[in-house]
């Protein structure tokens, strides 16, 4: 159970495409009347326009949130896709984080499997979803939850030796989202009675059926997989990554995926670093998020890369 309610219980938000004229409303995320981010503007429970539309499951990134990716999930919903994304347990930034949320992380892509039953089991969004176009979408460590549910089996104790070899990787050391997360407190969590059992069924497949397309942006947490996994992933798969990116260095994860795998289309975005793909801060977020708030490149010119990038992929494959 990975949240600190002792639950595995999934909470998903899903962006789809509303009947014209539906009234939209600011999308903020922080406190009433002092937002930290803003990501543009949605409609709360819209009529759906008629139609069956492909769907998209996005996994956040480390500490993250689904509304965090609404920047995404809006637009993708604005060009003809259902768009679910989740909170994974213990590891968002809504609830308290959690060291099994935090270390557990292959059990993300279980959220996913849980998000799309539930959307085709609701009544009113089932008849517009077509679950057998479905894409995945992950960010940072949603990247690495993304090649998991497309059927990449991680081998965990390859990732212990690559930060044992490499200690000060980006991935390695502790994140701003949960700094006191250090190397050493998960070697010591996953050793314990409690976590133990979990880590031995780590390497299982969790792949998600019909997926058709996966669309990564800075995913971190590569050096988990064989390069023979990441290799027979046999979808189209579209990697969008900063050049600056400190924490998912692009030369030991996105550039590893490309390279070990021939069909991957990679970009590379000048001066863009890990968190540019976060939503909008405002200027309350920058003086309270610091760090998570901190950008070179034009954020705008960046989230429009990726969202050009994954509606060329899913356009291609799902339609």
């Amino acid at each position: 159970m990975r949240d600190a309610g002792h639950s595995d219980r999934v909470r998903y938000t899903v962006w789809y495409p509303a009947q014209p004229g539906t009234k939209e409303q600011p999308l903020t995320i922080g406190p009433p009347g002092a937002p930290l981010f803003q990501e543009g503007s949605s409609a709360v429970d819209a009529p759906a326009a008629p139609g069956r539309w492909p769907l998209l499951l996005v996994s956040h990134g480390n500490g993250g949130s689904a509304r965090m990716m609404g920047w995404f999930g809006t637009a993708l919903a604005r060009e003809g896709y259902v768009v679910a994304a989740v909170d994974h347990p213990g590891n968002n930034g809504v609830d308290p984080m959690t060291d099994v949320g935090s270390i557990l992380m292959w059990n993300r892509a279980d959220d996913l499997i849980a998000a799309l039953a539930a959307v085709q089991a609701d009544p009113v969004l089932s008849p517009h979803v077509d679950a057998d176009r479905l894409g995945l979408v992950g960010y940072s460590a949603g990247g690495y939850t993304a090649l998991v549910a497309a059927g990449a089996r991680p081998d965990m104790g390859r990732l212990v030796a690559f930060c044992r070899a490499s200690p000060k990787d980006g991935v390695c050391v502790p994140q701003a989202e949960n700094p006191e997360m250090t190397f050493e407190r998960r070697m010591a969590a996953v050793t314990s009675p409690e976590l133990a059992p979990w880590v031995a069924k780590s390497a299982q497949d969790r792949r998600i059926p019909n997926v058709r397309a996966v669309f990564l942006m800075a995913p971190a947490i590569v050096q988990a997989f064989e390069p023979g996994e990441l290799a027979r992933l046999e979808v189209p798969m579209s990697v969008v990554v900063g050049e600056a990116d400190a924490i998912a260095l692009p030369d030991t994860n996105s550039e590893v995926i490309a390279e070990a795998n021939g069909k991957v289309r990679l970009q590379a975005l000048p001066s863009v670093g890990h968190y540019d793909f976060l939503a909008d801060c405002t200027a309350l977020g920058r003086e309270r998020v610091g760090k998570l708030c901190e950008v070179e490149a034009d954020k705008a010119a960046t989230h429009e890369a990726a969202i050009q990038n994954a509606k060329k992929l899913f356009d291609s494959a799902l339609w």
